[in-house]
């Protein structure tokens, strides 16, 4: 994971309601426990045909990963079952962050958790972005505010801790492993 308190981007609409885990990465391809190299599978059905040949008509054709970092969605991103495989393949296919007006729960969980930004705001919002497409982005985690084109600027929910661990690149266990000593010194103090 590598740590960002900004992300300034151009976006990748895909103007889409419902996007669920299996559309993100297939379930046939979950047999791995690595996070690299998924994102060869990131939207398999929408890119590939049954045969595994390019779609002409799949509208990732047009994803430029070296500056289309922010992925703009319709509303319920990341619903159905629950894998980490969906935020691993996203950001190994690029984004860094998804916007949407509403995110599934434990997708969201998991986005925050693997170092991908769920970005949720309102409708109107969303909307406007997604009728812009190829918008100038920037992302301020640590003030959790939205910058765009045509757009302003708007405010987004986020955890302090979430925030914490996404500006500086670590999750969970690497917070754990970071307060080490002073976890060890409290438990010397105060028992086990």
């Amino acid at each position: 994971m590598s740590g960002n308190a900004v992300i300034e981007s151009r976006t990748f609409n895909l103007p889409v309601e419902n996007i669920d885990t299996d559309q993100i990465i297939p379930g046939h391809f979950l047999t791995t426990t690595e996070r690299e190299g998924l994102g060869r599978f990131c939207f398999y059905g929408w890119r590939f045909d049954s045969d595994g040949r390019e779609r002409a008509d799949s509208p990732l054709r047009e994803h430029r990963a070296d500056r289309q970092k922010v992925l703009v969605t319709g509303e319920n991103f990341g619903c159905g079952s629950s894998r980490e495989h969906a935020p691993w393949a996203l950001l190994d296919y690029g984004f860094q962050a998804v916007i949407s007006s509403r995110f599934a729960d434990i997708f969201r969980s998991n986005a925050l958790k693997n170092g991908l930004l769920p970005v949720q705001v309102d409708e109107s919002v969303a909307q406007r972005l997604l009728a812009r497409p190829d918008t100038e982005v920037r992302i301020d985690i640590g003030s959790r505010e939205l910058t765009a084109e045509g757009i302003g600027t708007v405010e987004f929910p986020i955890d302090p801790f979430s925030a914490y661990c996404l500006t500086r690149g670590i999750d969970q266990l690497d917070f754990i492993l970071e307060n080490e000593t002073a976890i060890s010194q409290y438990e010397q103090h105060h028992g086990k």
